[in-house]
């Protein structure tokens, strides 16, 4: 009976190393073609406030920390990443942000991952551009 509760205790340790060194623990992510791990990794290494993640047919992927000053700061973020394409932002609702150029319409929206991390969303034709 000792043997059971043993060999029972190390392979709960060893199943809670596996998810706490892999981030299982974190949400599922819009996109498939990273992990929770290579996702945090890949802004921890980065010196910018908000890192592309991925791309898809109709959006790119961004990630960012939220900061104690909570949605504000990054709303804040990505209007200054947005207006450096010449986006002009025009308004807010939800956690849509929307902004124009030449007529056209670009939406972002975000969208809390975990109490520390959003992701954003952003039409394709913010690169295009």
């Amino acid at each position: 009976m000792k043997r059971i509760g043993i060999i029972l205790s190390i392979v709960i340790v060893i199943a809670a190393v596996f998810i706490f060194v892999n981030k299982s623990y974190y949400p599922s992510l819009p996109v498939d073609s990273l992990s929770a791990r290579e996702t945090i990794e890949k802004l921890n290494k980065s010196d910018e406030k908000i890192v592309e993640i991925a791309k898809d047919d109709k959006s790119i992927w961004y990630i960012t920390k939220n900061e104690e000053d909570g949605i504000l700061t990054v709303d804040e973020n990505i209007k200054k990443m947005i207006s450096t394409k010449g986006w002009e932002f025009k308004d807010k609702m939800g956690s849509g942000l929307f902004f124009e150029k030449d007529d056209e319409q670009l939406t972002v929206t975000t969208q809390m991952w975990t109490k520390k991390y959003v992701l954003i969303q952003v039409q394709n034709q913010f690169k295009e551009a």
